[in-house]
């Protein structure tokens, strides 16, 4: 298992390399060359892509594999990762999931319509500290479901 971090715009990359590394967890950042990242290599690769529509998404899509971690807001993304049996998770903790995940696809097309049809959406509020905790909570939590078999043992 590793954990893929979308790591174009993704605010708790340093949560994840701190609980990652807390496991002994492999952990790959994933971004364009808009972004740049100061972080030892043994604590994560970077992988640094092409600027373009999607490039980081398809870069991460290629690594992914059945069992892996993935953080991303982006829910095509996360949808084509489920679709490779790897666990999906956001910056907020939700989890996806083939139950949830037409829902939100569906509502990423129609709030795209409305943008395009000269609409308004909501925008997103400054992320907080609370928000932070919560994701940090949810992802170990979520590490450590993984980590154990059923019969209690570390995989």
């Amino acid at each position: 298992m590793k954990i893929l971090v979308d790591a174009d715009g993704c605010p708790v990359v340093r949560i994840v390399l701190n609980i990652s590394e807390k496991y002994g967890l492999r952990v790959v950042l994933v971004a364009d060359t808009a972004h740049i990242f100061d972080i030892d290599e043994s604590v994560a690769e970077v992988v640094t892509v092409t600027k373009g529509e999607n490039s980081a998404d398809f870069a991460l899509l290629s690594r992914c594999n059945k069992g892996d971690v993935v953080i991303t807001q982006d829910y095509a993304l996360a949808a084509l990762c489920l679709a490779k049996s790897a666990v999906v998770i956001n910056q907020n903790g939700l989890e996806y999931s083939n139950e949830n995940i037409d829902g939100m696809l569906m509502s990423r097309f129609v709030s795209q319509k409305i943008r395009r049809a000269g609409g308004r959406t909501p925008h997103i509020k400054k992320r907080t500290n609370v928000q932070n905790e919560a994701f940090g909570i949810a992802f170990e939590g979520l590490i450590n479901k993984m980590l154990l078999t059923n019969d209690g043992n570390m995989v």
